[in-house]
């Protein structure tokens, strides 16, 4: 009897406890369904015609550029140029001494001269011997010699011009000009330095004609037929592509894309391109360096989402929409090119009408239902 009165006295405790205390997963369940509606933020895809660019980086270089030389021989006996400057065709930039080349200018004109008078004297010559012919007083092989020495004055008279020519020419390159209108670098000479120009040209500054810039850049060859093939078709205008420098000058610039190379560097599998940039402020300066924002093609009806707004996982690219029953649904889609550095091309997957998620990725669930809020692209 006091055995029985043992158990039923633990197993009325036991009822008792179970009462008070309610079971571990009567709570779990009753909290899942308090538990409030995720919030999310979704938006339909933008549809819309859109010019297709990709950013590629290039150099530039003035339009023209030339080593300016000294081509007589002597002492720089003067700079007329400040460095840096904007110097027009035909300006003074160095004087060299001039004297050995001015007497050798004279020596020449004096041979010219020289060389007149013989033929003057050879003219009168040869006149006299042919009318003395007509009486017999001289013969035939006097009119033919007086005839030879006028010819060979005449060839004198031509070589005396020629050296006057060289010897003006020489003197002329005394002074150093430059040979287009350009800005100008510092010398490689000073006042006083003795270049041998005439044996061989000496550098003494270099001139910059960079009123036009070129910007050089290189493509992929398969991108070079999409762009050869808008241009053929007049799709895109490549007058006016967009030329950017960072932070470095906030000038807006574009070029016109007016050569190609004609051939596919092997290495790279590149094509050099060139722009033609206006250098209207004259701030740029060759070998500087540039974003090029290159336009390759035309999409009429492109369908554009957050770049953001796409997953990866083993299968590919994907994103979540959500339904009507504002459910999470896992929709798998195709990819296209990058536009304005946030919106991706979608090639298949969606439809226009689709809400898909566009952040906290990480939190949201296939089947989940959630409290979508609509905002735009």
């Amino acid at each position: 009897m006091k055995a029985s009165a043992h158990i039923h006295t633990v197993a009325t405790l036991s009822l008792a406890a179970l009462a008070i205390f309610p079971s571990c997963d009567s709570g779990k369940k009753e909290k899942n369904v308090n538990t409030p509606e995720m919030t999310v933020n979704v938006a339909k895809p933008q549809t819309d015609s859109i010019v297709l660019s990709k950013t590629y980086p290039a150099f530039l270089l003035a339009d023209r550029d030339a080593a300016v030389v000294a081509r007589v021989t002597g002492y720089i006996t003067a700079k007329h140029y400040e460095d840096g400057t904007l110097v027009k065709e035909g300006t003074p930039l160095f004087s060299i001494e001039s004297t050995t080349y001015r007497s050798q200018l004279a020596e020449a004109q004096s041979r010219l001269e020289s060389a007149k008078a013989n033929h003057e004297y050879c003219q009168k010559q040869f006149e006299a011997m042919k009318k003395a012919l007509e009486s017999d007083a001289v013969s035939k092989m006097d009119v033919i010699q007086a005839e030879s020495n006028l010819r060979q004055s005449e060839a004198e008279i031509k070589s005396a011009q020629a050296a006057v020519t060289t010897a003006d020419m020489m003197l002329g390159y005394c002074t150093v000009r430059a040979p287009f209108t350009g800005r100008i670098s510092s010398p490689e000479v000073v006042v006083g330095d003795y270049v041998a120009g005439e044996g061989s040209p000496v550098k003494v500054t270099t001139i910059y004609d960079d009123r036009t810039i070129l910007t050089i850049l290189s493509v992929e060859d398969s991108r070079y037929i999409q762009i050869a093939d808008a241009m053929k078709r007049g799709l895109i205008d490549y007058k006016h592509v967009p030329v950017s420098f960072g932070d470095s000058i906030i000038g807006t610039y574009t070029g016109e894309l007016d050569y190609a190379s004609p051939a596919v560097q092997k290495g790279t599998g590149t094509v050099t391109l060139r722009l033609l940039v206006d250098n209207h402020e004259g701030e740029l300066k060759s070998g500087m360096y540039a974003n090029v924002d290159l336009p390759y093609e035309v999409e009429p009806r492109a369908m554009l989402i957050k770049d953001a707004a796409i997953g990866t996982d083993q299968l590919g690219k994907y994103v979540y929409v959500v339904n009507d029953s504002n459910k999470v649904v896992y929709t798998p889609i195709e990819t296209g090119d990058i536009y304005h550095d946030t919106l991706r091309i979608v090639n298949s997957g969606l439809n226009p009408t689709d809400r898909y998620v566009t952040q906290a990725l990480l939190k949201v669930r296939d089947g989940m239902t959630v409290k979508p809020i609509s905002i735009s692209n």
